[in-house]
């Protein structure tokens, strides 16, 4: 029936109804695997639509059944949002209505950000809409990228979005709703009060030129679905392991009397560890499977890192320790860390243009609130887990970088640079002497010693390092570093 909840869901997700029961099954072997999906028909550099509302129906049922894509997808949520995410901002009216938008009840933003990373990963596109109302609040809605049809842009250059058609049933009420791109320069109330709802567009693992994002499964699809084939395949070679057949061979003066010798063993066959006593006219035999798959291991396993290396992680993210030390498996994890944080990065911009978004719209209402008010984002610290080693060994670095400084071997300059490269930042080191300058004369330090620099010179001693322990209640280091 067309009321019917499944037909509902896929008419307004534009899947055909046969494939509703579809399952995540191994795709046909042929030649060109890799290059399915290929197809660029619509634009040159964005997959042929029905290709990508495949692999968009794919990521999304892989992502469903499938616990090494669900443990993908969850890992960049885990370490990209991580504890939470929060945000500051010096100006308070427009603090205080961020906090109002923030935690209002049909935003709930400290739960929705793990979806919007999920489907940002899920699908490598998040379309968000925003409604507001005339007191200038606004609400978030994240629409399914595979409701969206088609995005127009400005002609030569597709990074200006303009509009973003839905799929005709997507929208309930309407056939095919055209949403608009949201533009600063345009925005202004209704007549009526209120704003018109505008849309938000983000994407990762977009090539240049590209309309559209892709997916993080979208290289991971194949060979996800033939590891789990061959799971599957394991598990039933498991099962018939241990299988045997009785072969039972007796003189029989009829056929009827075979058959029905054989009815009654079918009937009530033997149990495990059953004792057999038979008479000399009947011999039992048994068959068991010869399976021969001891090497099948190395063959999932392979499967496995083309996984892993195709999310870009480590074996032992995966549940597959394959012999690593604690030493190597942390090695190992350095290029993913540094991955998940350029991805953290992305998001936190993306958050911060909603914000935006919402204190532009609020403005125009309430001009206690202002468009120009800085707005920081706070993402959790993927970094965390090496803080307390980066601390123990800068305590070791800073006596040879003064004592290198004392021999006039560097500068307070290059002293800062040094040691900010050592803790893996980048700084100006001139403006931070500059700063530090500025702020020791403001402090009134007349002393015989201040300078132009926030380090003293000359007979400067290199501090006397005390022995750096670690609190094993809390993790924190105790001891003290002191300036001679």
């Amino acid at each position: 029936m067309k009321d019917a909840p499944l037909y509902r869901l896929a008419r307004l997700l534009r899947i055909p109804r046969q494939s509703t029961r579809a399952s995540f099954s191994a795709p046909a072997e042929r030649e060109a695997t890799f290059l399915d999906g290929s197809r660029s028909l619509d634009h040159p550099i964005d997959r042929y639509a029905p290709d990508r509302e495949e692999i968009l129906h794919k990521a999304l049922e892989a992502w469903r059944i499938n616990p090494l894509a669900r443990r993908i997808v969850g890992l960049t949520s885990q370490y990209v949002v991580g504890g939470g995410i929060s945000f500051s901002s010096s100006h308070e009216p427009t603090s205080a209505f961020l906090h109002a938008f923030w935690e209002h009840p049909l935003n709930q933003l400290p739960l929705r950000l793990y979806e919007w990373c999920d489907e940002l990963t899920r699908s490598g596109n998040l379309f968000l809409l925003v409604s507001t109302d005339a007191a200038g609040m606004s609400y978030l809605r994240a629409v399914p990228t595979a409701q969206i049809r088609t995005i127009r842009s400005r002609p030569q250059d597709p990074d200006q979005e303009v509009a973003y058609e839905m799929q005709p049933g997507g929208w309930e009420g309407t056939d095919a709703p055209s949403w608009q791109a949201y533009d600063p320069r345009q925005d202004a109330p209704l007549g009526g009060g209120g704003f018109s709802p505008v849309m938000l567009h983000f994407a990762v693992n977009r090539p240049a030129g590209a309309q559209w994002g892709e997916s993080d499964l979208a290289p991971l699809l194949r060979w996800l679905s033939r590891y789990s084939a061959w799971l599957e395949d394991r598990a039933r070679l498991n099962h018939f392991r241990n299988a045997f057949l009785y072969v039972v061979r007796a003189r029989f003066t009829s056929d009827a009397e075979r058959r029905a010798r054989q009815s009654a063993l079918n009937s009530s066959p033997p149990s495990p560890g059953s004792i057999l006593v038979t008479d000399e006219n009947e011999h039992w035999d048994t068959l068991h499977p010869r399976l021969e798959s001891d090497e099948a291991g190395q063959d999932g396993l392979a499967l496995k890192k083309m996984i892993a290396a195709g999310a870009g992680i480590p074996m032992h993210f995966l549940a597959e320790p394959e012999g690593a030390t604690r030493t190597t498996a942390e090695a190992a994890g350095g290029p993913t860390y540094r991955y998940f944080e350029q991805r953290q990065r992305t998001f936190l911009w993306m958050i911060n243009q909603v914000l935006q978004t919402v204190v532009n719209r609020r403005a125009l209402v309430d001009p206690r609130v202002s468009r120009q008010a800085p707005i920081e984002l706070h993402g959790a610290d993927i970094s965390a887990r090496d803080n307390i080693a980066l601390a123990m060994a800068a305590a070791n670095l800073a006596p040879a970088l003064y004592s290198l400084r004392d021999r006039a071997l560097i500068d307070d300059a290059e002293l800062l640079r040094l040691f900010y490269r050592f803790c893996g930042e980048t700084v100006d080191a001139e403006e931070m002497l500059a700063r530090g300058s500025k702020a020791t004369a403001t402090a009134g330090n007349t002393t015989a010693r201040q300078s132009s620099a926030p380090f003293p010179s000359g007979n400067l001693q290199a501090p006397r390092q005390q022995p750096v322990k670690l609190d094993p209640a809390n993790g924190e280091i105790k001891g003290e570093i002191h300036a001679g």
